[in-house]
């Protein structure tokens, strides 16, 4: 995932998002430990994408907190 594609979402749509990722690395993390993962580099994109999501959100609320 792009930082460019997060950026145009939402404050809304960005926390729906992270809740996402922790979901989906908490699976491959317990896929994993049961050697039900094909793609353990999957887990390194997710933490990934994971920080992308939490860096934009709190850029957003810097901002918010400057302009006032």
């Amino acid at each position: 995932m792009k930082p460019e594609d997060i950026r145009g979402n939402t404050v809304e749509e960005l926390a729906v998002l992270e809740g996402d990722l922790r979901r989906r690395l908490w699976k491959a993390r317990f896929d994993n430990h049961t050697n039900q993962l094909d793609d353990t580099s999957t887990i390194q994109k997710l933490r990934r994408d994971l920080a992308r999501v939490k860096t934009i959100l709190t850029e957003r609320r810097v901002e918010a907190a400057n302009k006032e």
